[in-house]
């Protein structure tokens, strides 16, 4: 037997129970006994009672001699049953009965003896045990009468073999059935050990195995597998941002450090020296706004800038980024044209909320044309608070919107405007902090983004 099947925590649940059922079968049976033993004796002591009184009446209503003949006639009615008669003198001298003599076992204060009897029919001699009651007559004759108890012996004997039995079968049951869970359970958590040994090992594709059945093990494993999902796109994640880091990071890099060795040459041109150390100071705002681009990215997904919530005056966010970048959109004669509900409030980061909608209209201002119009829409429902900022620029194309909101990424047509490809990505980290839906649709010209929140409890 393999010995893991005893230590898992199926097998022992199974004892646990098992001994439970037996505790429960030995009450069960403990009562039976109780009560059909009490039962029977009970019975047996009223037709000894009743015996008792016939027989009492047939010596007052015909005298010793007419009791006499009553108990012969009862004991030749039934030679081998089970009545018990003896009727003695005084000195408990036998006269009459079934007994050679007065039992020698002690009787209780209500005159009930129980005594061994040998069964003179079969020819073993087997021995019983009678029970009888002793009554006195008068004239200080005794009558004894009583009846043997093989019948109650026998039915102990039957429920205490019943018992064994049961007990018997409710544990072989129970140990039988404790091992078969205990199997199939390990044999479902050896799929997922199996499955995460080869993850460990590296190969994240591995799923742990579901039967279907939609029981316990099924949503575990479903759970563990949407779980391995997300951290094998985190991963595939990090190898993207960091091929991103690498690939966009080099270039101003590559520059700054060429400037800085022509600086090291013309050291002696003030003039020169001065136009590259701005240059040089240009690259390195870039290179700093990256990194605190993506450091705010971080942040938004880690969940930690849930502690600053507060509620949130979206209208009120709105017109001040409006009232920021209208002049910048105005040098390319384009008009930032809003509708905005009153009473649009949300449970968020203010300072967040504000770099996700600035992000949003600087990429909408940065790829629409000279004399576009730019649309912000913020409209209130019951459950939910929409903000839409949708351009005219060229859009993007369906099969890449889904691409959009990843680290770096950038469509080919934008490689030469300025940027670094985090704008969105912040707007999705902030979206999924503030439990935002955020969409990416097409505008007919133009890309529209909408950003829907809950509506805050407070609002």
């Amino acid at each position: 037997m393999n010995t893991r099947l005893l230590r898992t925590t199926t097998f022992r649940l199974a004892l646990g129970y098992l001994a439970l059922f037996a505790g429960s079968v030995l009450l069960i049976f403990g009562f039976i006994y109780w009560t059909t033993v009490g039962y029977m004796g009970a019975q047996l002591d009223d037709a000894i009672d009743s015996e008792i009184v016939g027989l009492s009446e047939q010596y007052r209503e015909r005298g010793l001699e007419g009791l006499a003949t009553s108990i012969r006639q009862r004991i030749a009615r039934d030679p081998g049953g089970s009545e018990v008669y003896l009727l003695t003198a005084p000195d408990f001298r036998p006269l009459v009965g079934n007994l050679d003599r007065w039992p020698s076992d002690t009787e209780n204060e209500d005159g009930w003896v129980g005594f061994e009897l040998r069964d003179r029919t079969t020819p073993r001699g087997d021995v019983y045990v009678a029970r009888a009651r002793h009554f006195r007559l008068s004239g200080g004759f005794h009558l004894l009468v009583g009846r043997d108890s093989r019948v109650i012996h026998e039915a102990q004997r039957l429920i205490l073999r019943a018992l064994g039995w049961g007990l018997a079968i409710t544990l072989a049951l129970g140990i039988g059935g404790g091992l078969l869970l205990s199997r199939g359970t390990l044999r479902r958590l050896e799929a997922i050990n199996r499955t995460s040994r080869e993850i460990m090992a590296g190969d994240l594709s591995r799923r742990v195995p579901t039967r279907g059945t939609e029981d316990d093990f099924d949503q575990l494993a479903q759970n563990l597998n949407a779980m391995l999902g997300r951290i094998e796109a985190l991963m595939a994640e990090i190898r993207h941002v960091t091929d991103g880091i690498a690939h966009d990071l080099r270039s101003p890099l590559t520059r700054l450090r060429n400037r800085l060795d022509t600086i090291r040459q013309r050291s002696s041109d003030r003039d020169e020296v001065r136009r590259l150390a701005a240059e040089c100071t240009a690259e390195a705002d870039q290179l700093l706004a990256t990194f605190n681009a993506l450091l705010r990215i971080a942040e938004a997904e880690s969940r930690r800038g849930r502690i600053g919530f507060t509620t949130v005056d979206l209208t009120s966010v709105v017109r001040d980024a409006v009232e920021l970048y209208e002049p910048v959109a105005q040098e390319k004669r384009q008009t930032i044209w809003t509708n905005l509900a009153a009473n649009a409030r949300v449970s968020g980061d203010p300072h967040l909320l504000v770099q996700a909608l600035a992000n949003l209209l600087d990429n909408a201002i940065k790829y629409s044309p000279e004399g576009a119009r730019i649309t912000l829409t913020l409209s209130a429902a019951d459950d939910r608070i929409e903000l839409t900022v949708a351009d005219s620029g060229p859009g993007v194309p369906d099969e890449a919107r889904d691409k959009l909101t990843g680290r770096f990424y950038r469509l080919d047509t934008s490689r030469s405007t300025p940027g670094s490809g985090l704008g969105l990505s912040l707007v999705a980290a902030v979206a999924q902090l503030h439990d935002a839906r955020l969409t990416l649709g097409s505008n007919q010209p133009g890309l529209r983004v909408t950003l829907a929140f809950p509506r805050s409890p407070r609002s």
